[in-house]
């Protein structure tokens, strides 16, 4: 089958660490299939890194990664305006490439791993060409439509539109449900790992390789630093620690618009001198954090099936998080401890018990990545199978955001 993927989330030469989880699926995927992938990459996010200094892309907007070809088309939109138009713009930015690769690598099916506006122009674009388009919904696409409204609308034509939906939990299975899309179209697949990168492994050898000294506890967050993360919850959760007298160190690993203000949390908490922002990594290093910490924690205020939680398992890294979206459909998978989500105090005493006692080693380690991607070959499959113009969704070619 030849797969076109289309989507923002995904590594590119001015954010090479960005959605792994993408870049590694789609790889996978390749060994599979033919698959071509367009990119589109933020105008802003361009403009910013080349403001910094980095190097133009090639003039045909082409590079090669994991033995993918993949275009990065320039995605023009107005930064925080008239969300609801934003389908628009992306489908207008990308259509140019879309069509070129159309013509050359001649397509079966469209994928696209977000819903809106990867998604909803996934849908739009694959109409033209009488193929079908296949969305995966992470979580945060659609779990915090009410906090965007202007999102709202497009977000479920494309989920209603879509040939086959793709949900990393079931809670985001319900949640699409509830938005209109067919039961029979839906398909839950929770992601895997890596265990050749994701393995448990001695604490201090770990440690003696990242620089980690001193004796108190290590924390570790990772993720990208913004406000559905809640790293401002976990900031206060420390500073509650070691006003009771239990100081930890805790090393936040990612990079994102928050970090210049939770920096300056961290000075007004009086923490500079034990909390260490490290910026964004790639995978085989986040390994040796997780064998470092003596907890991860994620205190996020919405999530699907976090794939931070699925590594720090694989690792046998004791965690605690949010009870949120999908996180307890994980919790038998690791060692883990639930909180309510906005509640510090709450979160400082699961962190205090889960250093007192690690809960005991994990029964059940989370599945291979490479399963989790047969599970999708299996679907798309299954969709391109059932495919046929004349039967599919309802196009959305004439539809408004």
């Amino acid at each position: 089958m030849r797969i076109l993927a289309m989507t923002s989330l995904y590594p590119n030469p001015f954010q090479p660490h960005r959605a792994p989880f993408n870049r590694h699926w789609l790889r996978l995927l390749g060994e599979r299939h033919a698959v071509r992938v367009i990119s589109p990459i933020a105008w802003t996010d361009e403009f910013n890194a080349r403001r910094r200094g980095a190097a133009p892309l090639p003039r045909s907007r082409q590079v090669a990664l994991d033995g993918l070809t993949v275009d990065h088309p320039r995605f023009w939109f107005t930064p925080r305006l008239v969300r609801r138009w934003y389908g628009h713009f992306y489908a207008a930015s990308v259509r140019r490439a879309f069509d070129r690769v159309a013509a050359e690598f001649k397509p079966e099916l469209v994928y696209a791993p977000w819903a809106y506006p990867d998604g909803w122009a996934a849908v739009r674009l694959a109409r033209r060409l009488s193929v079908p388009a296949v969305l995966q919904v992470h979580g945060s696409d659609v779990l915090l439509l009410d906090q965007f409204p202007g999102r709202k609308r497009p977000t479920v034509e494309a989920i209603q539109s879509a040939d086959g939906i793709v949900a990393v939990s079931e809670d985001i299975a319900r949640r699409l449900r509830a938005l209109g899309a067919s039961a029979d179209r839906v398909r839950v697949i929770h992601d895997g790992v890596d265990p050749a990168i994701f393995h448990p492994g001695r604490k201090d050898e770990a440690r003696t390789r990242l620089g980690i000294t001193g004796g108190e506890p290590v924390l570790l967050f990772i993720g990208n630093l913004v406000p559905v993360k809640a790293i401002d919850v976990l900031l206060d959760a420390c500073a509650r620690l070691g006003a009771e007298g239990h100081p930890v160190r805790l090393f936040i690993l990612g990079q994102g618009p928050l970090r210049s203000q939770l920096e300056r949390r961290v000075i007004d908490l009086g923490l500079d001198a034990t909390v260490k922002f490290m910026g964004a990594m790639p995978q085989p290093e986040l390994a040796h954090w997780y064998r470092a910490a003596d907890c991860f924690v994620l205190p996020s205020h919405s999530e699907g099936v976090p794939n931070v939680l699925l590594e720090a398992t694989a690792c046998g890294t004791p965690w605690v998080a949010s009870n949120v979206g999908g996180i307890p459909e994980i919790t038998r998978e690791g060692l883990s401890r639930l909180v309510p989500p906005n509640a510090p105090a709450e979160l400082a005493g699961a962190i205090r018990d889960s250093l007192a006692a690690p809960p005991a080693d994990p029964t059940i380690a989370p599945k291979l990545r490479t399963d989790a991607v047969a599970e999708l070959d299996d679907f798309l499959t299954e969709i391109r199978a059932l495919h046929s113009p004349s039967s599919g969704p309802v196009s959305v070619t004439g539809a408004t955001p």
